[in-house]
């Protein structure tokens, strides 16, 4: 019964407290009708009423129970004042639920970036190794002979792997429902062990060296989490099963952790692993035609990347004495280490999301500061309410309990649909980050950052209103309630204090608006450079060639030619073309290593069909391009760019001087000849100029010539010029697609326009989305401005009736709120253009055609921002200049 007992007593404790509370309430107004001091009325009651045993006992034992309680009011008496101020609440709530969203996306990319860009122990000790004559600025993977003598000469790393393409063209998986496209790749035993990620389900590959031998190796295989989750339904029993990967036919050992893929560049993302087994003769010999593969190594704990390359460095002389000719010694005479973090994403893009990241950092404070200039507004016209508070006996503690309970209430329901707004917008701008980084970004954030932005969004809005309700709480009690406003020294401390705030709200955003004014800019004059080819009404299909199933046949006279001829004579197709890759593209390039009297040329290589020039009406510099004589059984022909002319012409200032100049042998003992010089266009961006390039002829590559297995077995890009509606041409496309070949039929299919468009690159990404931060700095600020000069007119109607009455005109009136605002806009325009002049080197790399500090960007965006703050003003001055002087005396 002793439980009984103490909830009796509690509860007895409870009524006891309440009806103390009650007398002491009733004592402090008793004093002050008799004419005390309403302080001084409250301090003698308490020291009157605190003396009483009673109440001591009651405050000790259920202090906790009293912080609880008054919590539930707090809680209970914010949700009143939401539903009395739904105005302002929705304000607040939206401001920082746009910042919070903004900083919540941008941290959720960065950190699947930067932070963890892939799921490896210990990334930053990753680095990618490669070969070169330091001279250009390729670097080439390495043969096998060199990253065998690496192997065994290096200290700096704890581990050498490497890996190539495991199949020539498309890889597709047998499964129940037919088959699944995948990437694969060949690996040495040790790679799982070098990027530091085991098996999540059965066995890494067994550590031998590959040799001419047949390995213990030979027929193993181990799949990614997603393979095996979509061509297996996530089967434990496929662990020791076959399984046919196109003709061939392995074991399963083990299965990869989820969201586990590797890649060495940014169009090879594998998800099926074989292991390197069994050396070739191509693996024996330096030279021409000698296989090549990726390298990745761990640096050693305590070596630093700079002591690896000074010990490389030695190791490759050694390695290059080891060529047989001075020519190939000259080209691979130096060594090139990099992270592997930095290889998988350019520093552009680095770049671009750290600015994105300050932008969204940038869009977060200035919601803060915005929150918190409402909540001061708020407490301010709260005076009188907090000063009766205070008189009846609340604390100054209690008071700003309460204020902060409200705050952080608005605060959480704020940081809620900040993380649906930062879901929707990672969703909404899913293909421009897939077309720029290596991996897909999650679409929701992952728990560590949600709970690091929680936590930093709470402490910032308890901050936003501890400085409000921290000023109201020392306020003058009597003052209030006699006036019932704040007067004095205290109202211009607040008013000042809000104008501070409204002002560097403006400075910050316009650093955004400058910035995205600059980016806006660039992107403007990159289109207006000019790029060598047409893109309108020319629809592009990617295809993705299932090589093994023409193993053996001749896919040019089997596949590519017969499609051409039916495409031709679709209505509406003026002309059509084949090429590995069309210019801006992203899906397959190659570039071309050869030997040209006595020099090493690295080319871009491609081939097409002869209807490709009409398709993208590419000029002729010199010569001819490909035509219908052009045959398998005639002589092999070339066509090379003005770029490769002036390197590599005979006569460097005459282009056309290399036609005729015979270049790799297509056929046995048989080389091309040039035979045309292409003008000049933008191939891989269109900020860079154009480099040296060598174009063969798609119906003169067959399987007994070289090159076929590089070419016809990976991608094709198919590519027409229509006079219909690009979007009308589809359905017909994909039927003849489907037609030559069931693989075809999903393909993707895109105007060049866009493939155009998306080669812009960070620049487009940074601007899309600084288009974002800048228009909610904008809208932050004129909903900031308004709010303080809507703020400023209502506890200044006293005052503006009075002007009135004694003869002020409604101008006068309204140039007295305008100017308040005026000054606020200068202040801030003035700071914001310094804070735009000294961040303009950080943006400096993404410009094109313009300079950092661009005074026709800086003129428009103060222009853009001081036009919308006085529009925001001009609405309550408009409203203060009509005010009826009798109604303003009366209200007061």
């Amino acid at each position: 019964m002793s439980w009984f007992w103490r909830f009796l007593m509690n509860r007895r404790k409870n009524d006891l407290r309440d009806e103390l509370e009650t007398h002491l309430q009733m004592d402090i107004a008793n004093r002050i009708e008799r004419g005390e001091n309403p302080v001084s009325a409250r301090q003698a009651a308490m020291r009157e009423f605190g003396n009483v045993p009673l109440i001591q006992e009651v405050t000790r034992s259920s202090w906790g129970w009293l912080w609880f309680e008054r919590l539930a009011q707090d809680l209970h008496y914010a949700l009143r004042q939401i539903r009395r101020s739904p105005g302002f609440a929705i304000t607040v709530i939206g401001t920082l639920a746009l910042g919070i969203g903004a900083a919540t996306a941008m941290f959720t990319v960065v950190d699947h970036v930067l932070l963890n860009p892939v799921p490896y122990r210990d990334p930053g000790r990753l680095v990618i190794l490669s070969e070169g004559d330091g001279k250009s600025p390729s670097w080439y993977p390495p043969p096998w002979l060199d990253i065998e003598q690496w192997q065994e000469q290096s200290h700096s790393f704890s581990q050498i792997a490497y890996s190539t393409s495991a199949f020539d063209g498309r890889s597709y998986i047998q499964c129940a429902s037919g088959e699944l496209e995948i990437d694969a790749s060949t690996i040495s035993p040790n790679y799982f062990e070098t990027l530091g990620v085991k098996p999540v389900l059965g066995r890494d590959f067994l550590q031998q060296a590959p040799s001419f031998a047949m390995s213990k190796n030979a027929g193993t295989i181990i799949l990614s989490y997603s393979v095996w989750q979509q061509a297996f339904n996530g089967d434990r029993s496929i662990l020791g099963r076959s399984v046919r990967i196109n003709y061939d036919t392995f074991t399963v050992v083990g299965i990869m952790p989820h969201g586990f893929r590797t890649g060495m560049d940014r169009t090879n993302r594998a998800e099926v692993w074989l292991p390197f087994t069994q050396l070739n003769s191509q693996d024996a010999k330096r030279g021409l035609g000698m296989n090549r593969y990726a390298v990745i190594a761990r640096l050693r704990d305590g070596v630093t990347l700079q002591a690896a390359t000074s010990e490389m460095a030695l190791i490759q002389q050694r390695v290059t004495a080891l060529y047989p000719t001075a020519e190939l010694r000259q080209s691979y005479s130096r060594i090139h280490l990099r992270k592997y973090i930095d290889f998988l994403f350019s520093e552009d893009i680095h770049k671009a999301l750290l600015i994105l990241l300050a932008a969204s950092l940038l869009l977060w404070l200035i919601a803060g500061i915005n929150a918190a200039s409402l909540l001061l507004a708020r407490s301010t016209a709260r005076q009188r309410e907090i000063a009766v508070r205070g008189a009846l006996g609340a604390t100054r503690t209690r008071v700003m309990q309460q204020m902060l309970v409200e705050g952080l209430l608005l605060g959480t329901i704020a940081a809620l649909l900040g993380i649906m707004l930062a879901v929707f917008s990672i969703k909404l701008f899913a293909r421009e980050l897939v077309q720029h980084l290596l991996l897909p970004v999650p679409a929701t954030p992952n728990a560590s950052i949600l709970t690091a932005l929680l936590g930093l969004t709470l402490a910032s809005v308890a901050l936003a209103a501890f400085w409000p309700a921290w000023m109201a709480s020392r306020a003058p009690i009597e003052l209030s309630l006699r006036q019932g406003s704040l007067q004095g020294g205290a109202a211009h401390r607040q008013a000042r204090a809000r104008a501070a705030l409204v002002s560097v709200e403006i400075a910050l955003s316009l650093l955004l608006l400058v910035g995205c004014g600059l980016l806006l800019r660039t992107i403007y004059n990159l289109r207006q450079v000019p790029l060598g080819f047409r893109t309108d009404h020319i629809l592009v299909a990617h295809l993705s060639i299932p090589g093994y199933r023409f193993k053996g046949q001749n896919m040019t006279a089997n596949l590519y030619l017969p499609m051409l001829r039916r495409i031709e004579h679709l209505p509406g197709v003026d002309f059509s073309g084949l090429v590995n890759q069309v210019p801006l593209g992203s899906t397959y390039a190659v570039q071309l290593s050869m030997y040209l009297k006595g020099r090493t040329v690295l080319a871009w290589f491609k081939a097409a069909t002869p209807g490709v020039q009409k398709v993208f009406d590419l000029p002729m510099s010199a010569g001819r391009y490909f035509n219908a004589s052009d045959t398998a059984n005639s002589q092999p022909v070339a066509v090379v760019n003005e770029a490769f002319a002036r390197e590599y012409s005979p006569d460097q200032h005459n282009p056309a001087a290399i036609i005729g100049t015979e270049l790799i042998n297509l056929k046995k003992n048989v080389p091309t000849r040039v035979v045309g010089v292409l003008a000049d266009v933008h191939q891989t961006g269109i900020a860079i100029s154009s480099q040296p390039q060598v174009e063969l002829c798609i119906p003169q590559i067959s399987p007994n010539t070289s090159y076929y297995d590089a070419i016809d077995g990976f991608a094709m890009d198919l590519a027409i010029r229509t006079s219909l509606p690009t979007a009308k041409m589809i359905p017909a496309l994909r039927t003849i697609l489907k037609q030559a070949n069931p693989a075809f039929a999903n393909s993707t299919i895109t105007t060049m326009d866009q493939i155009v468009a998306d080669s812009y690159g960070s620049q487009q990404l940074a601007a899309h989305l600084l288009e974002i931060f800048g228009g909610a700095a904008l809208l932050l600020s004129i909903v900031g401005l308004y709010g303080l000069m809507a703020y400023v007119v209502s506890q200044r109607t006293h005052e503006l009736g009075i002007r009135v009455a004694l003869g002020a005109s409604r101008g006068n009136l309204l140039w007295l709120v305008l100017r308040q605002a005026a000054v606020m806009l200068t202040v801030g325009v003035i700071c914001g253009t310094g804070l735009a002049l000294l961040s303009g080197r950080i943006v400096r790399s993404f410009l094109f055609g313009i300079h950092a500090n661009d005074t026709w960007t800086l003129a428009s965006a103060a222009l853009l921002l001081t036009l919308s703050g006085l529009a925001a003003a001009y609405l309550p001055a408009r409203r203060a200049a009509h005010i009826d002087p009798m109604q303003a005396l009366r209200a007061e």
